[in-house]
């Protein structure tokens, strides 16, 4: 029997009339569903399924898992929660399926989370059967497989996006729990609303404070103008983007590894593969293109640190997003992403059937006329995952033998919370 091994994927192919078809091997490349190598996870269901959800595997036994702390992070994610977001009604009421504890904590084994939907619109997509959306997956994915889940996009529906906030909340406390890290995501813009620069203060910011905007902007004015701008675009029945910035604090030094996977690439294909991402930037992004290496570098200092008699290393910016040669420094990790327009709009477009034919309509369907403010807790939860599981790979590479060199027994570098 030949056997081809590819990317975790085995595909097995028994011969079939003599040598010549024993020679040959079926090559299965990975589905794209799954993120991680030690804290891993793959997401299940269609939009207009009967359910949706995630396996979590690789999360640390002992790891306190709290059902209300996933559903606060799914409710924060879920539709129809004001006038702003799609008029879908759904509870998106968790059930944790397994690998937890009866008092609450992970047993070490695959942690699987479920969400029933429920107010599926599947007459809504009947354009969608013969004609694909612009700017959608439609005839991507026709291309692709030849089949498709014509309800509600199927897995190209920003519903798949369940299964990570769920992972994302074990993600967070994981990071929480071990290095004290937090992570706040707000929307900074919207059209062209933004908010000034410096208005928001990266070290002080707080959920509830985001969570207290309907847009989920903590600066009151722009959180306003923003509202307008929304509403404004909604009666138009047409739909706008904007962007997302995300802070990490308290994030360990030595996260990422060299070359192909720098933490900012990690970050960068996790923020991309969320729906509707268009655009990615760490640290002074493009803007450090306009400024000379003297500008940008970040030099280093030292301060005075809580536990007496010692110092801790920072650096006097933080131009470099908290992240240099591909490895976090201590500093903060700061992003931003950039969401395209909603691409399902109420109004006559051109397209084309599947046959080739040229077509005019008005494809229906329950859409965010502006995606950004629930793409917030997205951004973080993906945020979580990718340090969740840099921080495990950084333990099993680099926590093996004793360390030497001072630097690595500086309090600001240890992964323990410091008392």
């Amino acid at each position: 029997m030949a056997t081809t091994f590819c990317a975790g994927t085995t595909s097995l192919r028994a011969p079939l009339r003599g040598a010549r078809h024993a020679r040959r091997t079926s090559v299965v490349s990975r589905s794209g569903s799954s993120y991680g190598t030690c804290f891993r996870l793959m997401t299940w269901g269609e939009s207009h399924g009967r359910s949706v959800g995630v396996v979590i595997d690789g999360v640390p036994p002992r790891l306190p898992v709290d059902e209300e702390q996933i559903q606060y992070e799914l409710d924060r994610r879920r539709p129809g929660q004001n006038r702003l977001t799609t008029p879908r009604k759904e509870s998106d009421t968790c059930e944790v399926l397994s690998g937890v504890s009866l008092d609450g904590l992970a047993l070490g084994t695959p942690i699987a989370v479920m969400v029933r939907n429920k107010d599926q619109r599947s007459g809504d997509y009947k354009e969608m059967s013969v004609a694909y959306r612009p700017s959608h997956a439609d005839a991507t994915y026709d291309a692709k497989y030849g089949v498709r889940a014509v309800a509600g996009g199927g897995r190209s529906s920003a519903r798949e996006t369940i299964g990570r906030v769920a992972a994302g909340a074990i993600a967070k406390t994981l990071l929480k729990e071990v290095a004290g890290t937090e992570i706040v995501a707000w929307v900074s813009s919207v059209k062209d609303v933004n908010v000034p620069e410096g208005a928001v203060d990266h070290d002080k910011v707080t959920v509830d404070e985001i969570e207290e905007s309907m847009v989920r902007c903590p600066h009151e004015e722009t959180s306003e103008k923003m509202v307008k701008a929304i509403d404004d675009i909604k009666r138009q029945r047409d739909s706008c983007g904007g962007t997302v910035t995300c802070v990490v604090r308290n994030c360990p030094w030595g996260l990422g590894s060299p070359v192909f996977d720098k933490l900012e690439a990690e970050l960068a294909k996790a923020m991309m593969s969320l729906p509707a991402t268009k655009g990615f930037e760490i640290g002074s992004g493009f803007a450090s293109t306009l400024m000379a290496g003297s500008e940008h570098n970040d030099e280093f200092m030292t301060v005075d640190d809580d536990i007496e008699g010692s110092k801790r290393i920072r650096t006097k910016t933080n131009r470099s997003g908290g992240i240099q040669g591909g490895i976090s420094n201590g500093e903060n990790i700061v992003l931003r992403i950039a969401f395209k327009p909603t691409s399902t709009i109420a109004i006559k477009q051109n397209t084309v059937t599947r046959e080739g034919e040229e077509v005019e309509t008005v494809f229906k369907g329950r859409h965010d006329p502006c995606v950004v403010p629930r793409a917030v807790p997205m951004v973080d939860s993906m945020v979580a995952i990718v340090l969740a599981d840099q921080l495990l790979l950084n333990h099993a590479q680099c926590k093996v033998l004793p360390q030497e060199g001072p630097l690595l027994h500086r309090p600001d570098h240890q992964m323990m919370p410091r008392h």
